[in-house]
């Protein structure tokens, strides 16, 4: 009778574990990708969850590419890319979910003596064919490269609209998101790179692009070249909280959270 009454609490106790954990998986939404989306995400997660208190959102990093990858494997409800998908990532099935406009600022440390280049000269630097300072109207000094990593929507971004089908030098130094690239160039001298325009403070110095400045204006009219789209990527149909964070994302209140850092989709359309 002992062993039965126990075998009876166990079965209980394993249906209300197995509830539990599917209630639990219902309302936990999952999001990871870009680590330039990623910012933007945790904030909309915050207003988000104080809104539905019952939801828990988790906001990861870990590139463009991981994020991808992710949501069509189905281990995260949300993937964020900050970049175009690829022809064959399109075929994955994925919905696409633009959630504000981006541009990609080139940046350099501060006590180097140049604020324009062409885009001709920027595509020599990071291939690699010109090395010095010098060579662009700055003083004798060899250019310190910094580079983001393989996976990165804004390096995939970087490299489609800046270097065409040629290759990035392999003597760049390599940060592993926007954070860390801004890290570097502000602190190493002769350095250049490139982040998102978010990311652009007093601490680096963004300069002009074949005369252009990187501001919202001038992405939006077009005259500044380096720009690129910031993505929620879902497989398929969303549904539930995953259906209603999106939607959050996209409302009048969620797109004043975006605006902060970067272009509100009313404005890139």
């Amino acid at each position: 009778m002992r062993n039965r009454l126990l075998g009876i609490v166990v079965c209980v106790l394993t249906v209300f574990l197995v509830s539990v954990g599917a209630f639990a998986a219902d309302n936990t939404l999952t999001i990871a990708g870009s680590t330039t989306v990623r910012p933007v995400a945790e904030e909309l997660a915050k207003s988000f969850m104080r809104k539905n208190p019952d939801v828990k959102v988790l906001v990861q990093g870990g590139g463009s590419g991981q994020g991808i990858e992710n949501v069509r494997l189905g281990v995260v409800d949300i993937g964020m890319a900050s970049r175009e998908l690829t022809p064959a990532e399109k075929d994955y099935g994925l919905k696409e979910w633009l959630v504000a406009g981006d541009g990609i600022a080139i940046v350099v440390n501060r006590n180097v003596p140049i604020d324009n280049l062409t885009l001709e000269q920027i595509r020599g630097i990071f291939t690699g064919r010109i090395t010095n300072w010098k060579s662009v109207g700055g003083y004798d000094a060899p250019i310190v490269v910094v580079n983001r990593e393989d996976g990165s929507g804004t390096r995939t971004a970087f490299r489609e609209i800046v270097l065409g089908d040629q290759s990035f030098t392999d003597l760049a130094l390599v940060g592993d998101g926007n954070g860390v690239v801004h890290k570097i160039v502000s602190t190493t001298p002769n350095a250049i790179g490139y982040i998102s325009l978010g990311y652009v403070d007093h601490l680096v110095k963004a300069i002009r692009v074949d005369g252009v400045e990187a501001s919202i204006e001038t992405i939006l009219d077009g005259s500044y070249k380096v720009s690129r789209p910031l993505l929620f990527l879902t497989k398929g149909e969303p549904t539930g909280p995953v259906k209603e964070f999106l939607e959050f994302a996209l409302s009048p209140e969620g797109q004043t959270i975006v605006s902060a850092k970067y272009i509100p989709v009313v404005l890139v359309k």
